[in-house]
């Protein structure tokens, strides 16, 4: 059996894979588990900020 990961966040339940992901959803950020940020991009950004006017506006 391995070695518990020192990477886990105190649940003792953390999977994390060779990325630094758990199962749960937090990522190693060099420190500790945290919750991963949010990248949009900026085709994202657009298609949203279109996505509420009438398609004659867009």
């Amino acid at each position: 059996m391995k070695a518990p990961d020192k990477r886990c966040c105190g649940s003792g339940v953390c999977i994390i894979n060779d990325a630094g992901e758990c199962w749960c959803g937090q990522v190693w950020d060099g420190e500790k588990m945290a919750a991963p940020t949010l990248n949009l991009s900026s085709k994202d950004k657009a298609s949203d900020n279109n996505s509420d006017k009438p398609k004659s506006e867009q």
